[in-house]
């Protein structure tokens, strides 16, 4: 059993992270101009149907150093996540790594996610992200793997990379956000079809990590896999995801505990 050591909180982080919050506002008075203008330059995949998904990569375009305000992947950096799945305890750990991985001919940053049940692994997952030169955060695959308590693999679906049988990546994060504008996060038919769409950037949350108030960016989550199933998750500039939770279709809240460097 591996064990999970959480450290002291980091006031300097988060300090930091509710002085960008607190510029979102006037900076969201610019934001059309300025997605206007790089639309140009990175157009970004229009939503389908999935059979006419069809999004255009030059390589030269990404780079595996993922800056995205509101999605920032620092290699080293361990962010933990606490709450529950199905209604048992859980804890998340997510930690961008200094590994790349070409996928599609793209370099992308891995990211190493551990979802522990009770203490023990119950899903382990390797994400691939890359940023293309506007700053869109675009999602390449992942490979992952659901585990039972002895620590077998029980199934690998959901696995898939950008190239391969067909799947395409998908943006999984705007530099810009545009409320109501839906994006695919992946397609891999059968396998991975998340797609999500901006909500407002006026919410609210109460996590371990800070209470912020009408600062974060808010999205709604769903996958035709799952129909049912619902998704919100709340974005903090300068942070990322500070929570994440089902409010349709089943039992499922992890909450921004801890950043470590």
């Amino acid at each position: 059993m591996r064990r999970i050591f959480i450290f002291a909180g980091l006031p300097a982080l988060l300090v930091t992270a509710m002085a960008a919050a607190a510029t979102a506002a006037s900076a969201h008075r610019s934001r059309g101009s300025r997605a206007a203008a790089r639309a140009t330059t990175c157009p970004l995949p229009k939503f389908g149907p999935g059979s006419g998904y069809d999004p255009r990569i030059v390589a030269s375009d990404f780079t595996p150093n993922v800056t995205n305000a509101w999605f920032p992947l620092v290699p080293g950096r361990v962010v933990v996540y606490t709450g529950d799945k199905d209604r048992i305890p859980a804890i998340d750990i997510f930690t961008p790594t200094r590994r790349t991985k070409v996928i599609d001919g793209v370099r992308t940053r891995i990211v190493e996610d551990r979802l522990y049940i009770r203490g023990f692994v119950g899903e382990r997952t390797s994400d691939y992200y890359a940023q293309d030169r506007c700053g869109n955060v675009w999602y390449f695959g992942e490979d992952t793997a659901e585990l039972n308590r002895q620590g077998h693999v029980t199934t690998r679906s959901g696995s898939f990379h950008a190239g391969v049988h067909g799947a395409q990546p998908g943006v999984f994060m705007q530099a810009n956000p545009q409320i109501g504008r839906e994006f695919r996060q992946e397609w891999a038919p059968g396998q991975a079809e998340d797609q999500y769409h901006a909500l407002d950037f006026t919410s609210s949350a109460r996590v371990p990590f800070g209470s912020f108030h009408a600062t974060l960016l808010r999205t709604a989550e769903t996958t035709a896999l799952e129909p049912g199933v619902l998704d919100n998750k709340y974005y903090l500039k300068g942070v990322g995801t500070v929570l994440e939770t089902t409010i349709k279709g089943g039992h499922e809240t992890l909450r921004l505990a801890e950043v470590i460097f």
